[in-house]
């Protein structure tokens, strides 16, 4: 191990990059190997340890998100009817139709205006630093709001027909957005060139289409995020109640906090299933959604994500991990905004390792190695292969990998970091030698865990 790390920083240090790394084997509570621990860099998404982390052991792993209807029924009508949540990164159609037709069920059959109750959060739903990227529509950059749907983004699905007419075109979640133009249907293997475009017209979102879709090609899918996400639960909810048979008067619009007689609820899964989609999938919006609920939680509302900056770093700061350089801005290390160390991500691995009560919910959310999630296709040789579990990090100049170690017969597990910038052009070597050193970590851990069972064994025989 220690001379695949020496070899590791050299290289990086060659190209004029900068690296942060810890070893540390938190059995005997020693570090065992070290550079430059503690220079605070750009962790990239090792920020959602962090996140991930402070998350679970404020709001404990049963934590789950409510999302409701407010409102009061009479003679089978609800005017104004208020959609409140709480944060919920999970909610989707399926769960809005619930409600819907819960409230069907109570025998609404007409609603006045929808409400959107958005006052949990501030009004600043872009994430911090997500302004270097204005004109970047991908879902990954999407905004946060109190109350969420499909993560605030819209999804066109497209369906070849036949040659010469129209595909099929539609969006959702339903009703956030109208269509106009349309998607010709091509030859068989004329491929697909599909132009759509989000624009605003006037309160409600256009969708424009063009181009071509070849006969025969399966059903196409393209996501974009929504620039102001705040009526889309309600218009999507508008929807889904007609679909219910529940007829909607009025219009779709901010507002309802002073409604307080809830309906109809939903929950989501509790808070450690939805860490998955932090360790082992990456997800931006989970993560920075999160970030902002520790704020609300925890600091002020409605919440900031100033108020979650200060909830991680007053932690950090309790588990003894805030190096004097970490930076906390946002809560998916997405852009160039954080900057934390190896030292600090150590610091948090350990911290987590020694609490049983979310130390299980914890591991179980990281990729596991030549398993599952971004690290389903690294590790896959004996001395990686389901004994490192690991968050991933990469930005276009930025490589980090944090995680554990474990080893056999219930040894305690190393704790790892590493944090390379600097690299732009090198980022997929800089990955397969980290690489290296992890899997020289888990050969050595195994073999110092083999020397000390036959040193018992040989105590135990005098």
């Amino acid at each position: 191990m220690a001379r695949e790390l020496q070899s590791l920083v050299d290289w990086v240090k060659g190209r004029g990059g900068l690296s942060s790394v810890q070893v540390y084997d938190t059995g005997k509570a020693a570090v065992w190997a070290e550079a430059t621990p503690d220079a605070a860099l750009n962790p990239a998404s090792n920020m959602k340890l962090l996140t991930a982390a402070v998350a679970l052991k404020k709001l404990g792993p049963e934590y789950r998100f409510s999302t409701g209807l407010y409102g009061e029924i009479k003679q089978g009508q609800v005017d104004p009817l208020v959609l409140r949540g709480h944060g919920d990164p999970s909610l989707g159609v399926a769960d809005l139709w619930q409600l819907a037709q819960a409230l069907s069920h109570l025998g609404v059959t007409s609603v006045g205006s929808i409400l959107v109750d958005q006052a949990r959060f501030d009004d600043q739903f872009v994430p911090p630093a997500f302004e270097q990227q204005p004109d970047e529509w991908a879902g990954f950059r999407a905004p946060v709001s109190a109350v969420a749907i499909q993560q605030n983004a819209v999804t066109l699905h497209v369906s070849p027909t036949s040659a010469g007419k129209p595909a099929r075109a539609w969006i959702e979640p339903p009703g956030v957005a109208s269509l106009e133009g349309s998607i010709e249907t091509q030859k068989p293997g004329s491929g697909e060139a599909i132009q759509l475009s989000l624009e605003p017209r006037g309160p409600d979102l256009l969708m424009r289409l063009g181009g071509h879709v070849a006969q025969g090609l399966p059903r196409l899918r393209f996501d974009r995020r929504l620039d102001d996400p705040r009526r889309a639960p309600g218009l999507a909810l508008r929807e889904l109640l007609r679909e219910s048979s529940v007829e909607v008067r009025g219009a779709v619009a901010l507002g309802g906090g002073g409604v307080k007689q809830r309906l109809v609820f939903h929950e989501s899964e509790p808070l450690a299933e939805l860490l998955h989609e932090l360790g082992k999938y990456s997800d931006n919006f989970y993560a920075e959604m999160l970030f902002k609920v520790l704020g609300a939680e925890f600091s002020a509302v409605p919440a900031t994500s100033l108020d979650g900056a200060r909830v991680v770093t007053d932690w950090l700061r309790g588990e003894g991990a805030l190096g004097p350089d970490t930076r906390v801005v946002n809560g998916s290390g997405l852009f160039d905004a954080n900057r934390v160390s190896a030292a600090t991500l150590t610091g948090v691995l350990r911290a987590m390792q020694r609490d049983p009560t979310v130390y299980p919910e914890f591991a179980a959310q990281l990729s596991m190695g030549g398993v599952d999630g971004t690290l389903r296709s690294r590790f896959r040789t004996r001395n990686g292969r389901r004994l490192v579990r690991a968050k991933t990090g990469t930005l276009s100049a930025c490589i980090a990998l944090s995680g554990y170690v474990s080893g056999a017969r219930g040894s305690a597990p190393i704790a790892f970091a590493f944090i390379i910038n600097g690299i732009e052009g090198h980022t997929g070597e800089a990955r397969q030698r980290i690489d290296r050193v992890v899997e020289a970590i888990a050969e050595d851990l195994a073999q110092n865990v083999a020397r000390d069972v036959s040193q018992d064994r040989a105590t135990t025989a005098r």
